[in-house]
């Protein structure tokens, strides 16, 4: 990869969008990739962001409804809900070299898109962050963070270093990190039971931290449970006293969807954490309600 870099974004709402401006405002040529009527208004009108963080301002992107080029790096930010209608946008022997890059929930897509893509050429990423897409091409950057964690098994440690500079030149906080399954596992263990619990009861997450906490303390130690058994990382006390930090009002994505009649997440969350508990063994009845209980709303 040379300094400037060819960054293709899959999906440019909340969190595509931001990476998107960020990355045309240091000067590398971004290509959105959307429907037509998504597309005609970034060509037209760019990106405009609102943040406290990076400022309000307007980054011009180029946009297409398919991936015609090779790029350095494809970053994939649509809902899992809408992945594999997504993908059709970009096709393997196009990208050809370029990285694939999942900002997605869950832990079961690298292998998905191993299968799919150059395995040697997926790193998967975990963004913290809160990007909203408010109406095409208008993204509202609520949080005073923005950290993503790069990694990826087997792709060459260099192309994970120039994209991670990159993105901190772009102002996210960027780390490579080494292991792929720590890494995911981490960011499931906090996600999971926040996003049941608030989409479960639809409340924000200070009224379930106080309301549910026993619930709120099940589900972590089972999630914690499930990520060790996995080699993820595993230190309920801790998640507890994140979940504690967090500003009171804040949802989880899949309650905003739950909220807007939006499908859910739910399998690539809920789901795939049952199945990483049932085979290796490990109990988690509580887990298995809340996703039975949040299924109407999926």
């Amino acid at each position: 990869m040379a300094n400037e870099l060819s960054v293709a974004v899959l999906g440019p709402g909340g969190v595509g969008g931001l990476l998107a401006a960020l990355l045309s405002r240091t000067g590398h040529r971004v290509i959105c990739l959307s429907g037509e009527k998504t597309a005609e208004t970034l060509r037209s009108d760019g990106i405009r962001v609102s943040s406290a963080r990076f400022g309000d301002f307007t980054a011009r992107v180029e946009a297409d409804t398919e991936l015609r080029e090779p790029v350095d790096a494809c970053l994939v930010t649509v809902k899992h809900t809408a992945l594999d209608a997504a993908l059709a946008r970009v096709p393997a022997p196009v990208l050809s070299d370029g990285l694939v890059v999942p900002f997605l929930n869950g832990v079961e897509h690298p292998a998905a898109l191993r299968a799919r893509y150059r395995s040697d050429r997926v790193a998967p990423a975990v963004i913290r962050v809160e990007s909203t897409r408010v109406a095409p091409g208008v993204v509202e950057h609520a949080s005073p963070f923005t950290e993503i964690d790069l990694t990826g098994t087997e792709v060459p440690r260099a192309r994970l270093d120039a994209l991670a500079g990159a993105f901190a030149a772009a102002g996210p906080a960027t780390h490579v990190l080494e292991d792929e399954t720590a890494a995911l596992w981490a960011k499931m263990s906090f996600l999971a039971p926040f996003a049941l619990l608030t989409t479960r009861y639809g409340l924000p997450l200070g009224d379930v931290r106080t309301r549910h906490r026993d619930e709120l303390t099940a589900l972590v130690e089972e999630t914690a449970a499930v990520s060790r058994a996995c080699g993820g990382p595993a230190d309920p006390a801790q998640a507890l006293a994140r979940y504690d930090a967090f500003p009171p009002s804040a949802k989880s994505s899949m309650q905003r969807d739950a909220e807007a009649g939006r499908p859910l997440e739910l399998d690539a969350i809920g789901g795939a954490l049952l199945r990483a508990a049932e085979r290796h063994g490990i109990p988690a009845p509580v887990t298995a309600r809340v996703v039975d209980e949040v299924h109407p709303f999926a």
